[in-house]
């Protein structure tokens, strides 16, 4: 099974977004969402707890990490080289 991997790079131009596209993430398997830019670790934890919810549903899982002082390039090194059960495609994300 193909696994996405995303970059999720700042700012975010309407955080009102941000449910919507991990609900995507969800539907799609996505298997790790890194988040690059200013702010990414608020981000971050936001994106966990819109994966968790209310802790009721043990396949909302998705590896997430931020990544402060990082350039997107060197993020998306990172998520390329991420590998859990299948290696998918890594592409970076603008909301």
């Amino acid at each position: 099974m193909v696994e996405p991997k995303f970059v999720l790079a700042l700012p975010i131009s309407d955080e009102a977004t941000l449910a919507a596209f991990v609900e995507q993430c969800i539907t799609r398997n996505v298997s790790l969402i890194a988040v690059q830019g200013e702010g990414c670790e608020r981000i971050e934890d936001e994106i966990d707890r819109l994966i968790v919810g209310d802790g009721t549903d043990d396949a909302r899982f998705i590896t997430t990490s931020s990544h402060p002082g990082e350039t997107l390039e060197e993020a998306l090194e990172f998520a390329m080289a991420w590998w859990v059960n299948a290696d998918g495609p890594t592409e970076v994300v603008r909301l």
